[in-house]
């Protein structure tokens, strides 16, 4: 039935919608889980600390299995590899929805990180063999960028009611008529391209190797606060995360399809653009996560009337992200990518002047401006590792840009929420030492005490936004080195 509104003009749209559906459900479930984990909480009779479990084990699945499923779309095709993450993501959501205890759930959500991070790569690579390089392309990934942002507002939108009137179980069953209309245009209408099959064996060694040191660094940054970042549940980690990490580089050079090629990061376009993705996203995820918690413990906000803030910067970020393509061929890409991360800088440091007299506004606009910020950088650093790599290798590369974000968001709120916490504890002895209390009775001695905690606290959000905003900024002008020739906009090279 959907056939007869395809014709050969419009076919690449609907490619481009199909991978959008596929990649707004699958971001859709990381935002929308979080808010049925009280519930789950209740159902399963845990604790809060043992929840948080299912969003570490979820964290560590996905970081460890991009690059894997970037390298075997480049290897067996790409709709292939999409078609089966795909189907796995419905199977393991289907799965989380009948969850019966905490191990369950652990082991299912498990499942559906390692299919849901097929999405990324494989998404990134149907999309530069279905459009021509240069603008067209560029346009079609900033169109795809504004599904993450989409997603993760609609989640909460949506995920609330369906908690309120159907349950927890419906966050993940909800899945099942989304996934199978995506799986079906996926069939309908994706081509497969860029494959090539090898005589040689998939470079499994690799990739345990890989998954071994990556589970080890995102569970210390995920945990090492925690933990304390001294302590020897943290220096395992570390030590483990090191001699891994040197394995897999020495398996890497010795291997004639290596799971990442090791020359990508002898391209200075690709090592630059990687450096700033890294950068806007740590700065980003690691500052913005802290204003959920700042709206509904200073701002007196519920979960619903939070998730409304952010309703505006997912429209910013749809605007941004097709306008960010649309320059593409008319602006230097490195001059787009360092506007776009100036603003982003310049929003998250507007976030400096919050106190708990502030309005709505002064949440909105910063979110605002951070989001368009990031949203008309997007298609450029997107298209350009697309155009910067051999076609045969977009998959792989794909997934080293996906895989830098997840590290940098957790490496992200891991610096700013130990930033947070030492800077409160300074601030309490500081503001303790210059206040005076004018009275003996117990009762003022403790609204007091709370008072400089809460002067406290409310110091250390703005010290994080500030430090926050001064590294995007002082970091945009590190785009000035990604210096892409004409030709490498318009063209992938292919070896």
């Amino acid at each position: 039935m959907l056939k007869k509104f395809v014709t050969a003009d419009n076919l690449k749209w609907w490619v481009l919608f199909t991978v959008i559906v596929g990649t707004f459900l699958g971001r859709l479930d990381q935002t929308i889980v979080n808010l049925a984990l009280p519930k789950i909480i209740s159902d399963f009779g845990i604790t809060v600390s043992s929840a948080g479990w299912i969003a570490t084990a979820y964290i560590l699945a996905n970081a460890v299995f991009v690059p894997v499923w970037g390298k075997l779309g480049d290897v067996y095709g790409q709709k292939r590899i999409y078609i089966i993450g795909f189907s796995l993501f419905i199977f393991g959501s289907i799965l989380a929805g009948i969850a019966w205890n905490l191990s369950s759930m652990i082991g299912f959500r498990v499942i559906q990180a390692i299919a849901g991070s097929a999405d990324y790569p494989t998404a990134m690579a149907i999309i530069a063999y279905t459009f021509k390089p240069g603008k067209e392309r560029a346009q079609a990934l900033g169109l795809w960028s504004s599904s993450f942002a989409a997603a993760s507002v609609f989640g909460p939108l949506l995920g609330g009611p369906l908690i309120d009137n159907f349950g927890w179980r419906s966050v993940f069953l909800i899945n099942l008529p989304i996934g199978i209309l995506g799986l079906l245009l996926a069939m309908i209408f994706v081509k497969e391209g860029g494959r090539r099959f090898k005589e040689h064996s998939f470079d499994w060694w690799g990739a345990i190797a890989l998954g071994v040191a990556l589970s080890s660094f995102v569970l210390v940054l995920d945990k090492g606060l925690e933990w304390g970042w001294l302590s020897a549940n943290s220096f395992l980690a570390y030590f483990v995360t090191l001699i891994f990490g040197f394995i897999f580089i020495k398996i890497e050079q010795g291997h004639h399809d290596a799971i990442v090629d090791l020359k990508f990061f002898k391209n200075k376009i690709f090592v630059n653009v990687l450096a700033n993705n890294f950068l806007v996203f740590m700065t980003m995820m690691g500052s913005v996560f802290l204003i959920p918690i700042f709206a509904q413990t200073y701002l007196g906000y519920d979960a619903t009337q939070t998730g409304m803030l952010f309703i505006p910067m997912a429209f910013m970020m749809v605007l941004a992200a097709p306008f960010g393509g649309s320059l593409t061929g008319k602006v230097q890409p490195r001059w787009v990518i360092m506007a776009s991360t100036l603003v982003a800088g310049i929003g998250l440091y507007m976030f400096s002047s919050l106190d708990p007299r502030s309005s709505a506004l002064a949440i909105i606009v910063p979110l605002g401006v951070m989001a368009f910020g990031m949203g008309f950088g997007m298609a450029q650093r997107t298209n350009i590792i697309a155009s910067a790599v051999p076609q045969n290798e977009i998959g792989a590369a794909s997934s080293v840009l996906a895989l830098a974000r997840n590290i940098a968001g957790a490496f992200g709120i891991a610096v700013f929420g130990t930033i947070l916490q030492n800077v409160t504890n300074s601030k309490v002895l500081d503001i303790g030492r210059n206040s005076l209390i004018n009275s003996h009775k117990v009762v003022d001695f403790q609204i007091g005490t709370s008072l400089v905690i809460l002067k406290a606290q409310v110091a250390a959000y703005d010290q994080v936004f500030i430090i926050a905003g001064v590294m995007a900024i002082v970091g945009a002008f590190g785009a000035y080195w990604i210096k892409v020739d004409k030709v490498s906009t318009q063209t992938v090279h292919v070896e």
